[in-house]
């Protein structure tokens, strides 16, 4: 167990209850419940198009990759912008483009006008705007939470996010039947612009430095020159910070363990377990019901243990559970029990992992740095992921999908050894 950090305040000993004390935090939770519930029926139904619409191992892969080309290109860029422009502004502007972005698409499928090129194009876009989005959340949690609270809002966070693709994952077979994949696709567009709407009654706290002066607006080169001071200065503070290094890149290696599972899912359902989207389905259910409640235990009981700890046990179990995808296709007894049992179980390793890294990010942290470490962060996360996804696409023409599985699996728990032996990471 790990003790509390000397002149911070122990965590209340309910701290889910703590958490509705802070309006703008459960605001925030709101928007991201609502986007989350239209993205996990996109999520099945835009993953299926894609295979029907092109049929190809290695565009699925390409596509995939795709997504992360912003982060890596302009995260470091953005984190500088995030932490000078209001961003409440960039969370309502990014989430209302986003959904008119994803209504172009469903609008295009079902008009019978898509086409590949579409799909990269849209993608590009999408990516683009989570580029902004995601690092503002994670920039604003901070601000809207105490310290002592940062670890239950997390894992709060997570949980009710996922709970939210649950009941999502549950309504798609629903409402692609009933409105097509062009229909299904058109709700998740409407989730976001309904996010934006919640997400304009936010009240952002002031940040330290927000009533500085600024540079007058005919001073370019003092902006430029303030531009490149701030990015400086997050760089130099992530350099000189090894265990939050240390941290990043754990979690970029875990993401490319993750690739076939997030790339080759319709494929392992279709070529392994021989069946279709309801099974996918099912799958998607199975791994957010074991986030949900695994994250509940961390907001829970997770302040009792060191974050170290927690991360360890979660790669170790991720690696495990992804590795043993290989099973179904080695022993015929109920197939699609095990990987059942195995979705679920790799749900459950997730916040283990996620949760300690972000929440550890956070507190060592300063807040007028955060929208700059947390695109870093992302950059660093998705720096892999491209390459790794064209490769899993193709190799995924030349092996069996269940030996790509075996082989993440593999991968993800090397980390686990590795991150034993550090005692300074250990002590965290």
């Amino acid at each position: 167990m790990s003790l509390p950090a000397a002149g911070l305040a122990p965590a209340p000993s309910r701290p889910f209850r703590a958490l509705l004390a802070h309006r703008s935090f459960m605001l925030l939770l709101a928007a991201r419940m609502t986007s989350r519930f239209g993205d996990s029926i996109d999520s099945i139904a835009y993953s299926w198009m894609v295979y029907q619409l092109t049929g190809s191992k290695l565009m699925m892969g390409s596509l995939f990759a795709l997504n992360f080309v912003p982060g890596i290109l302009f995260s470091l860029f953005i984190g500088v912008l995030i932490d000078r422009i209001p961003q409440k502004t960039i969370l309502v502007v990014s989430y209302a483009a986003r959904g008119l972005s994803v209504a172009a698409t469903a609008a295009l499928l079902g008009l019978g006008l898509l086409e590949p090129w579409h799909l990269f194009v849209f993608t590009l876009l999408n990516s683009t705007l989570e580029c902004f989005a995601t690092p503002t959340e994670t920039s604003l949690v901070p601000r809207l939470l105490p310290k002592p609270l940062l670890l239950s809002g997390n894992s709060l966070s997570a949980s009710l996010s996922r709970s939210a693709e649950l009941a999502g994952l549950a309504a798609a077979g629903a409402i692609i039947a009933w409105t097509g994949l062009a229909g299904a696709i058109l709700v998740d567009a409407s989730t976001f612009l309904l996010s934006a709407l919640l997400l304009l009654f936010l009240a952002v706290p002031a940040r330290p430095g927000d009533d500085r002066p600024s540079p007058s607006q005919d001073d370019a080169g003092a902006k430029k020159t303030a531009y490149w001071q701030d990015f400086k200065l997050g760089l130099s503070f992530v350099r000189s910070h090894s265990l939050l290094i240390l941290t990043l890149m754990t979690g970029a290696l875990l993401n490319v363990g993750l690739i076939p599972h997030n790339v080759m899912g319709p494929v392992y359902v279709k070529d392994v377990l021989h069946a279709g989207p309801s099974v996918l389905s099912l799958l998607g259910v199975c791994l957010l019901t074991g986030m949900i409640l695994s994250g509940l235990a961390i907001g829970a009981w997770g302040s009792r243990f060191r974050k170290s700890s927690l991360i360890v046990f979660g790669c170790f179990l991720l690696g495990a559970s992804q590795g043993l995808y290989f099973l179904p296709a080695a022993i015929e007894w109920q197939p699609a029990v095990i990987v059942a049992a195995l979705a679920f179980s790799s749900g459950a390793a997730i916040p283990f992992i996620n949760t300690p890294l972000s929440t550890y990010m956070m507190e060592v942290t300063p807040a007028g740095m955060l929208g700059r470490v947390s695109s870093l962060s992302s950059m660093i996360s998705s720096a892999l992921l491209p390459v790794g996804a064209i490769a899993v696409g193709a190799a995924g023409s030349l092996v069996p999908v269940e030996t790509l599985y075996l082989g993440a699996g593999i991968l993800m728990v090397l980390p686990a050894f590795f991150l034993l032996t550090r005692k300074s990471f250990m002590k965290i």
